[in-house]
């Protein structure tokens, strides 16, 4: 399944007022962290999550090697946020016709 920029764009709307729910430390992107933001797209599909690093290329690195081993969509990034989507089961997020 990929993304129509109309899609994206409701996405980013709905986006906008949530916070980051995973905050990536000191330590990147563990193990323990794919596990959390794995759980976190289970629950509400849509996320940010953010990566506090100053190195573009690093940061780089971890959106896609976080949208690589998740499965989820980027819809977009905002400096040191990602906002990541992918649809559960129950699907809560009525994506609009592409």
């Amino acid at each position: 399944m990929t993304l129509s920029n109309k899609q994206k764009q409701y996405l980013k709307g709905l986006a906008h007022p949530l916070k980051p729910v995973v905050l990536l430390g000191a330590n990147g992107l563990t193990e323990g962290v794919l596990v959390e933001i794995v759980q976190c797209l289970n629950i509400h599909e849509l996320i940010k999550v953010k990566v506090p690093t100053n190195d573009r290329e690093t940061k780089q690195l971890i959106f896609d090697a976080i949208v690589r081993e998740t499965g989820a969509h980027k819809v977009q990034t905002i400096g040191h946020t990602i906002v990541l989507y992918r649809q559960s089961e129950e699907k809560k997020i009525q994506l609009p016709r592409s």
